[in-house]
């Protein structure tokens, strides 16, 4: 009869433990403080970028996408206006792909005229899904936002409204 209860309780405590993990999954609660991840991405140039690639001293905003996600569509649609504000921002957008394919992103590229804002690097893991799984993304869009000392300050982790997102990228700059 112990022997039941101590296995009981333990089922019990395995299964709320998994329980209040995944409830916590996906809610928008700040992952802790994680530098920029080592991620090597396929550019819409078929260059290869690594964060060795990134301008030293300036504010860095990781953006893992997909590039048919309506939120993150709809994201770049508010945020087109107002992309020459963040001139002073190094911008990475990460996404996947199959054998690292970047027609998608390409096109992502033409349609919100990326290629005006030099500051912007888009590129594609491949199915490597070191960034996705370096964040434990659930949803796209998520975005990491690093100071110019590459020090880590804020995240958004689940659909945010695109004017709280703008305000944290000035406080960067």
């Amino acid at each position: 009869m112990k022997k039941l209860l101590v296995l009981l309780s333990f089922v019990l405590t395995a299964t709320l433990g998994y329980a209040t993990k995944e409830a916590g999954a996906g809610t928008g609660t700040a992952p802790k403080p994680k530098p920029i991840p080592n991620y090597k991405i396929l550019t819409t140039d078929s260059v290869w970028k690594t964060p060795a690639n990134l301008a030293k001293g300036k504010p860095v905003v990781l953006i893992y996408f997909a590039p048919d996600c309506s939120h993150c569509l709809k994201m770049m649609y508010e945020m087109q206006p107002k992309l020459k504000e963040l001139a002073g921002i190094q911008v990475v957008m990460i996404t996947w792909s199959n054998n690292h394919d970047i027609r998608a992103i390409k096109i992502f590229k033409r349609d919100f005229d990326l290629k005006k804002h030099p500051n912007f690097t888009i590129g594609t893991e491949g199915y490597t899904g070191v960034v996705q799984r370096y964040y434990e993304i659930d949803t796209t869009p998520y975005l990491a936002l690093y100071d110019s000392n590459r020090k880590w300050v804020k995240a958004f982790d689940k659909v945010t409204k695109t004017e709280e997102i703008l305000a944290a990228l000035k406080k960067l700059k």
